[in-house]
C-alpha cells in the first residue's frame, strides 16, 4: 500500500511508524512544510490512560518517551494569596521538540520517507496513493482544499492566549490567577523535564486590549508578564518561541474523509488546551487509523469508516468536556466571590470529567476540606467531620430545608375539577419519607382555564384549598420535607387529555378556551389561543393572587411561579411566541412586563418569611428565541422584586426545539444565572447521583438539586 501522509506533527509521524511496523511492504511517505527540529510551543502533556495505549502500539517510542519524561500527581492552585494542592491526579509531560525528535528517528529507521521543508499547494499529484493523510494541523491544507466534502466548522475562542517557557521548575501542574487594574490574567504551568516548564497565560480579549497587549511586540508582551507574575517566576524568566497571542480554533469537520483522503489529529479536530488532548488525540488517532488497516487489509474504504466510527464519539467526548473547560476559564472571573477551596474545586470539576467522588478517590484530604468549606458557608459552624453537600442545609428566608436535595414527583393528572385526591397524598407522602429536603408539587393552575389537562390540579376554589390542606398537614405530620407549592397557567398549552395518552393532545370534548401572548398555538393540532387583552391580564394577575393567599392559608412552605416550558407567563417572555406591538410585546423589557407585574402581585400576597421561588427558562433551545443572556437580565429582575430562588429549566417553549442530550445539560445554565445574577438556583435535568449532586453544590453551580425520580425506581 502507498500512503502519503501531509504533515510532520505527532499524529502524522506516528501513523506513519505504525504502518511500516506493521507491513514494511507499505510505502509510506511523509510530507513536513518545516525543517527537522523546527516546532512550536513548549512541552505537551500525556494522562496515563493514554500511555497505556502507547505502550502497546509501540514499546520502542513509549520506552523514550517515557525515559524523557517529567512527571506530577498533584496540581496546585494560586487564588487570592492561597496555594490549595489536590493530589491523585497523574500527569507527564515532555518538550514537544523531543517528542518529534523521537519520532522522527523511530520513522527513519524503519525506512519511513521523511520529506522536509516541502510544500502541497494542492492534491494534484496525489492519484498514485491508496491513502492520503491530511495531518497537518488546526490550518489543514488538506482540510481547506477538500472543504466541500469535509465540511469544516471553525469556532474561535474569545479569550487570547501565549504559550511562552520558563526555566523554573514548577512541582506541579499550577494554576495561577492573578488580577491587575487590566483585569484578571490566568496561567497554565506544568514543568516538561528537569529543567523548564510551559508557561501559558491566557485572559479575556477585552483584558488583552486594555493591557495593551494587542499592539504589543513579543518581547514586550513577554516583559509585560513577567511583571505580573513575577511572584509566581519567583527570579525566574519567561522564554519565548514564537509565543505570540492568538486565540484558539475548535475545529469540527461533517466528516473526516473525502474517499481515499483521511484527516486525523487537529487536522480533524481539535480540543481547548485547558484539557490538555490535542497530543494524545492526535496520536491516538494515528494509533486508530493504523490498527483499522490492520483490520480491513486492502480495502482502505472499510478501514476508513471504521477509523471514524470508532474514533468520532471519543473525540465528540473530549470536544464537549473541553468546551465546558475553555467556557470556565472565558467566564472565570464570575466566581471572583468564591472562597479559595471553592474555587479550586470549581476549576477541578470544570470539564465534568472530574468529579466529587472520584475526586475524594484521589484526595480524601482536599475534599474533606471542601466540604467542611461548604458545611460553615452553610451554617457558619465548623465542624470536625462536615457532611457531604447533599447533606447540608439552606436557608431561604424563614425557612431552614434540612438539605439541598429537592423531589418533585411526576404530574399525575388525578385531579378531579381540580381537587386532588389520595393519589396525590400517596405520591407527596412518599416523596417526602425519602428524605429530601423540599418537595415540589406538580403545576397548581390559577383557574379552571389555567390547568394543563383535564387532570390537573388547582388551587382556585375552596374545594381546592381544602384538599391541598389536609395533604400537607399529612406530610408535614409523617415527613420532615417542607412543601412548595408550583403555581402557574398553562396558557396555550392547556385543555389537554392526561399526560399518559400523550403530550400536548387536545382535549376531543369540555376543552376551555386559551389564552397566550399572542394568538399562535403550540402544536398544529392544538387550538388556537386567544392573545390576551388588558382585562384578561388583569383576571390572570388576580388569580394569582388569590392562589397565593389560599397557599399562606393553607400553610405551604415556599411558594413557586411557573415562567417555563411555554406556559401563559413564559409565552410573554419568548420572541417566538410573543408577537405583539403594545406594551408587552417587543423589546426584552416590554416582553418582561407582565410575568413582573404577576410576581410583583404575588409577592405582596407571601408572607415576608417565607421564599418565593420562580421557575425560569434559561434558553428556548429554538433558533430566534430566548436564551441565557436573557434569562440573567430577567433574573436581575426577579431579585429587585423579592424572589429568593430560581428554578432553572431550558426549551418547550415551541413544540420542536433541540433538546440538549448531554448529561445534566441544565447546569451551565443555572452556573450562570447563580453567579450572575448572585441569587440561589434549583437545578434538575438528568441528576440521578449523590455524586452529581455533591459536584454540582460543591463547585457553586447550583444550591438545591432536583433529584430525576426514575433514579429512586
Amino acid at each position: 500500500m502507498r500512503v502519503l501522509t501531509i504533515g510532520g506533527g505527532p499524529a502524522g509521524l506516528y501513523l506513519a511508524l505504525l504502518l511500516r511496523k506493521a507491513n514494511p511492504d507499505h510505502e509510506v511517505t511523509v510530507l513536513e512544510r518545516n525543517p527537522p527540529g523546527a516546532t512550536f510551543g513548549w512541552g505537551v502533556v500525556f494522562s496515563e490512560e493514554t500511555l497505556g495505549a502507547l505502550r502497546d502500539a509501540d514499546r520502542t517510542t513509549f520506552d523514550e518517551i517515557t525515559d524523557t519524561f517529567a512527571t506530577w500527581d498533584a496540581i496546585d492552585v494560586r487564588y487570592r494569596g492561597e496555594t490549595l494542592r489536590s493530589r491523585g491526579h497523574a500527569f507527564s509531560a515532555i518538550a514537544r521538540v523531543q517528542l518529534l525528535g523521537i519520532l522522527q528517528r523511530r520513522c527513519a529507521s524503519l525506512d519511513v520517507d521523511l520529506r522536509f521543508e516541502t510544500e502541497v499547494p494542492t492534491l494534484d499529484g496525489v492519484g498514485g496513493y491508496d491513502l492520503v493523510v491530511g495531518a497537518d494541523g488546526v490550518n489543514s491544507t488538506v482540510r481547506r482544499l477538500g472543504e466541500d466534502a469535509f465540511g469544516p466548522s471553525l469556532d474561535v475562542h474569545t479569550t487570547k492566549y501565549a504559550w511562552f517557557g520558563t526555566d523554573l521548575v514548577f512541582p506541579a501542574f499550577t494554576f495561577v490567577f492573578r488580577e491587575n487594574e487590566h483585569g484578571l490574567f490566568q496561567v497554565h504551568a506544568y514543568p516538561f523535564d528537569g529543567r523548564t516548564s510551559t508557561f501559558i497565560v491566557e485572559c479575556p480579549g477585552g483584558v488583552w486590549q486594555r493591557a495593551g497587549l494587542d499592539e504589543a511586540s513579543e518581547a514586550e508582551s513577554m516583559a509585560y508578564c513577567e511583571r505580573l507574575f513575577a511572584e509566581d517566576l519567583a527570579g525566574h524568566r519567561l522564554r519565548s518561541n514564537r509565543s505570540l497571542w492568538t486565540s484558539f480554533v475548535t475545529v469540527r469537520n461533517r466528516t473526516w474523509h473525502d474517499g481515499r483522503i483521511v484527516l486525523v489529529g487537529d487536522a480533524a479536530h481539535t480540543a481547548h488546551f485547558t484539557i490538555g488532548s490535542g497530543t494524545k488525540l492526535a496520536m491516538e488517532d494515528a494509533v486508530a487509523l493504523a490498527d483499522a488497516l490492520l483490520q480491513e487489509p486492502g480495502d482502505v474504504p472499510a478501514a476508513i469508516a471504521r477509523y471514524e466510527a470508532e474514533r468520532q464519539p471519543v473525540v465528540e467526548r473530549f470536544q464537549r468536556a473541553a468546551m465546558e473547560s475553555a467556557s470556565y476559564f472565558e467566564h472565570v472571573s464570575r466566581y471572583a466571590r468564591f472562597e479559595p477551596i471553592q474555587f479550586a474545586f470549581n476549576l477541578l470539576t470544570r470539564s465534568g470529567r472530574i468529579s466529587h467522588l472520584n475526586l475524594e478517590l484521589r484526595d480524601p484530604a482536599f475534599v474533606r476540606d471542601v466540604d467542611a468549606g461548604f458545611a460553615f458557608a452553610s451554617t457558619g459552624r465548623t465542624s470536625a467531620l462536615a457532611p457531604a453537600p447533599m447533606f447540608a442545609p439552606l436557608r431561604l428566608r424563614g425557612l431552614e430545608l434540612a438539605n439541598r436535595v429537592v423531589l418533585a414527583p411526576p404530574p399525575l393528572d388525578a385531579a378531579t375539577e381540580g381537587v386532588i385526591g389520595d393519589r396525590y397524598r400517596e405520591a407527596l407522602v412518599d416523596a417526602g419519607s425519602i428524605g429530601a429536603g423540599l418537595v415540589l408539587t406538580e403545576l397548581a393552575a390559577v383557574s379552571p382555564e389555567g390547568r394543563v389537562t383535564s387532570g390537573s390540579p388547582g388551587m382556585y376554589d375552596p374545594a381546592g384549598q381544602s384538599a391541598w390542606a389536609d395533604l400537607l398537614a399529612e406530610v408535614h405530620a409523617r415527613t420532615p420535607a417542607r412543601m412548595a407549592l408550583r403555581l402557574g397557567h398553562a396558557g396555550r398549552r392547556g385543555a389537554t387529555r392526561p399526560r399518559a395518552a400523550g403530550a400536548d393532545r387536545p382535549l376531543r370534548t369540555r376543552g376551555w378556551p386559551l389564552l397566550s401572548a399572542s394568538a399562535i398555538p403550540f402544536t398544529r393540532r392544538s387550538g388556537v389561543p386567544s392573545e390576551a387583552t388588558p382585562g384578561d391580564l388583569a383576571r390572570v394577575t388576580e388569580a394569582f393572587a388569590a392562589s397565593a393567599r389560599m397557599a399562606v392559608v393553607v400553610g405551604f412552605d415556599a411558594l413557586e411561579l411557573d415562567m417555563g416550558s411555554g406556559y401563559l407567563l413564559a409565552s410573554f417572555l419568548s420572541p417566538l411566541t410573543n408577537l405583539r406591538s403594545d406594551a408587552f410585546g417587543g423589546s426584552p423589557e416590554a416582553r418582561r412586563r407582565f410575568p413582573l407585574e404577576v410576581v410583583e402581585a404575588v409577592r405582596a400576597q407571601w408572607p415576608g418569611d417565607r421564599p418565593l421561588a420562580v421557575r425560569v427558562s434559561a434558553s428556548d433551545l429554538a433558533t430566534g428565541g430566548a436564551e441565557i443572556d436573557d434569562a440573567i437580565a430577567l433574573a436581575g429582575e426577579l431579585v429587585r422584586r423579592g424572589v429568593d430562588l430560581l428554578h432553572v429549566v431550558a426549551g418547550q417553549t415551541i413544540e420542536h426545539d433541540r433538546p440538549d442530550s448531554g448529561r445534566t445539560p441544565l447546569v451551565p445554565y443555572a452556573d450562570r444565572i447563580r453567579n450572575e445574577a448572585n441569587e440561589p438556583t434549583l437545578v434538575g435535568g438528568g441528576i440521578t447521583t449523590g455524586d452529581q449532586m455533591n459536584t454540582i453544590l460543591a463547585a457553586g453551580r447550583a444550591d438545591l438539586c432536583l433529584l430525576d425520580p426514575r433514579s429512586l425506581t
